[in-house]
């Protein structure tokens, strides 16, 4: 069985340490809908990544709400969006310690994490290990690894309100400066575009 796992993870890293083309969602396009269950709650299943109901889905992903559900359309909904997408493995999840030290400078900003084919027992772990207080979604299937054109370990993606990629996504670990720097520019761009942070105005 460990042998068996050794050699998931070692593939798993193959591939997202390869050239493989892919780079993130493109500025300017819309980020595909998905909802994954809360690591930090009950309810399991895949990711329903349906763009509408019918051909097999029940419901679209976009209409999957509930309180142990993290929805990405239900975040951008809310404001701009700091979406981080990792393998639970290694150093990739170190990069929720930046979300979270970074989370409350940025009021009105949706911070999430999703682990990819990660164990739900320790990922709850670590989720109260780091004080969590942003949603961590699970993907055990690891269908948002081609949904989101995942290039590297962690993959970050900035979302402006309503859905639509502002930037170039962050295909590694950056220093926490740099990392607040594009939130920043993601705030900015958000507001020029009419969004306000709460509580604050003009």
């Amino acid at each position: 069985m460990l042998l068996f796992v050794i050699l998931a993870l070692l593939a798993v890293n193959t591939l997202l340490s390869k050239p493989n083309g892919a780079r993130g969602i493109d500025p300017g396009q819309r980020v595909p809908p998905f909802a994954v269950p809360l690591a930090q709650g009950n309810l399991t299943g895949d990711a329903d990544t349906a763009v509408r109901a019918g051909a097999g889905a029940r419901v679209a992903a976009c209409a999957e709400r509930g309180a142990q559900i993290l929805n990405i359309c239900q975040l951008y909904e809310r404001g701009p969006v700091v979406l981080a997408l990792f393998v639970d493995a290694g150093s990739c999840p170190r990069v929720l310690d930046d979300l979270q030290a970074l989370r409350p400078s940025f009021p009105g900003v949706q911070f999430a994490g999703v682990a990819l084919r990660a164990d739900r027992g320790h990922l709850r772990r670590l989720a109260a290990e780091k004080g969590l207080t942003f949603p961590l979604g699970l993907d055990r299937s690891g269908k948002l690894l081609v949904l989101y054109r995942m290039a590297s370990c962690p993959q970050v993606t900035f979302i402006y309100p309503g859905g639509v990629v502002q930037s170039p996504a962050l295909l590694q670990r950056v220093s926490r400066p740099e990392l607040r720097a594009h939130v920043a520019a993601l705030v900015a761009a958000a507001r020029a575009r009419g969004w306000q942070p709460p509580g604050r105005a003009g």
